[in-house]
């Protein structure tokens, strides 16, 4: 058993962290559960997935300071499962301590009104969110854009063997995204979440031919509140989207440049309308007109559903491609993109994933760029994790 018995060294580094996600890489062991205690004898709660890779959340730790916590096998897990994913009629429903955060919809989901065609039905996207204090922030099918789905990643602009395939514009019959199956889901102390894969198909081809295969790996965290609303619900609900996309062939994929196509947001129905629609960029913008086809960090958008002010920041990684990624952000609709094609021509090529990471930060009222900065520096520079005998 000695042997089995680790230390974890954390570093805040340069940034005070509060509630942060900090993860490490389990040495090879036979044990499943772990348990890990601070030097203040209260145990922390870790979870650990099928990759080895162990996650926790640091309460409160100041800059430049280090926490040291003991790391030895358990029978069980410590703590409850208070995060979960849970299939109802071909969606999952994700959630924190019995609140819906958000609602993963799989398979296609049925159309909700007279005027949509059948070519627009549509999966693999996230619909309804939901602020801690459970108002929905996302629209589906808008009647203005009946191709638009809550939080969705679809491409516009491309080239696919001469052909082109517009994977965002379903009413063109070109090209559509597909959801293709559940590759896993799981519940635990710290988070809950899912792996799906996705396909982006050509409709030009004949027969119909498969561009890019697409997985999707979601979390959302048991953020505990240290600081909380009124009512006793979180200050926010933190999750975060990993989207890897390769060449389903020997073929590439060409991107030309484009106002928009990626990862895209629509708000509520509510929001429609300049006077009822709010966004707020990293840089500070909170003009509309202006703020797009800037680059940035992070954007948040916000709005009012049944007069109830919430909103998300949505927070681009470093890592990604062409980071600070370019934006769309509509005139007069509540609609975001970070679009890389609006920077100039790229492609994806076989052989070569094409990995995107963004963190979702939601929220009630109005958006506080301190936190989301903050949140961001955790995503971007999180804690070192040191693990020793």
């Amino acid at each position: 058993m000695a042997e089995a018995e680790y230390t974890l060294r954390i570093d805040a580094g340069q940034l005070k962290r509060i509630n942060t996600p900090a993860r490490f890489l389990l040495p090879d062991s036979k044990h499943e559960h772990w348990k890990l205690v601070g030097s203040n004898k209260q145990t922390l709660a870790l979870q650990v997935d099928e990759r080895g890779e162990g996650t926790f959340i640091i309460p409160k730790l100041d800059s430049f300071q280090t926490a040291i916590y003991k790391l030895t096998p358990a029978t069980q897990l410590t703590h409850p499962a208070i995060a979960k994913a849970t299939e109802e009629n071909g969606k999952l429903n994700l959630s924190v301590g019995g609140r819906t955060v958000l609602h993963y919809q799989a398979e296609k989901s049925e159309l909700p009104r007279d005027d949509l065609e059948p070519i627009y039905r549509r999966g693999g996207y996230l619909h309804p969110v939901l602020t801690p204090k459970g108002t929905i922030i996302t629209d589906d099918y808008p009647y203005d854009h009946k191709h638009h789905h809550g939080i969705w990643f679809p491409w516009t602009n491309t080239i696919f063997e001469g052909r082109k395939p517009d994977f965002w514009n379903m009413g063109k019959g070109t090209g559509t995204v597909e959801f293709a199956g559940l590759q896993g889901q799981w519940n635990g102390p710290v988070h809950a979440g899912f792996t799906s894969s996705h396909r982006f198909v050509d409709l030009i081809a004949k027969p119909k031919k498969i561009a890019l295969n697409e997985t999707w790996r979601l979390q959302i965290f048991a953020i505990k509140a240290i600081n909380q609303n009124a009512d006793d619900s979180p200050l926010y609900h933190l999750f975060e989207l990993e989207s890897v996309q390769r060449c389903a062939g020997p073929n590439k994929v060409k991107l030309p440049q484009y106002r928009y196509g990626g990862l895209g947001f629509r708000g509520h129905g509510e929001w429609n309308g300049k006077e009822n629609s709010f966004f707020l960029t990293s840089n500070g913008e909170k003009d509309r007109i202006k703020g797009h086809a800037t680059r940035a960090r992070w954007c948040h958008i916000s709005g009012k559903t049944g007069g109830k002010l919430g909103g998300v920041g949505i927070l681009c990684h470093p890592s990604n491609f062409r980071f600070p990624q370019a934006m769309r952000i509509h005139p007069k609709e509540p609609f975001f993109n970070f679009a890389p094609s609006q920077t100039g021509d790229w492609e994806i090529k076989p052989g070569r994933d094409y990995v995107s990471r963004y963190r979702f930060v939601v929220t009630d009222g109005k958006p506080d760029p301190v936190l989301l900065e903050r949140l961001w520096n955790d995503y971007a520079y999180p804690p070192r994790v040191e693990i020793y005998n």
